[in-house]
């Protein structure tokens, strides 16, 4: 499976952006994690199909929200109330097992990233 993200760029903070990411293949769950320069990978959200579940980490929730089509097998993320601390390279991933995650090592098929820069 191959996935496909889009969506990033520079932004005002407070504006918003919205990334999307198509798979090229079936997946049962689908999320994003982010890279800031000098910092750890962390996890941002995850969907899951079925059961439906999602996820937030504490840092984004409120101000994202991630959708998506599981019998298109694509996922978005909407990201308001954009902050400069949200600047990162943004990842795209997703899995085959039943369940998502927090944990990066979790996913098995990985997206090759979208920067978001938000400017203050």
């Amino acid at each position: 499976v191959q996935l496909q993200a889009s969506g990033g760029g520079l932004v005002q903070a407070g504006g918003s952006l919205r990334l999307s990411c198509a798979a090229s293949g079936r997946t049962f769950n689908m999320g994003w994690f982010r890279q800031a320069p000098g910092k750890e990978r962390e996890f941002v959200a995850s969907i899951n199909w079925n059961p439906f579940r999602i996820k937030y980490s504490d840092s984004v929730r409120g101000r994202f929200t991630i959708s998506g089509y599981s019998d298109r097998n694509t996922a978005y993320l909407q990201m308001n109330s954009l902050k400069t601390d949200d600047t990162a390279v943004y990842y795209c991933v997703a899995d085959d097992k039943k369940y998502s995650s927090i944990d990066d090592i979790w996913y098995k098929y990985w997206g090759q990233g979208t920067q978001v820069t938000v400017s203050s």
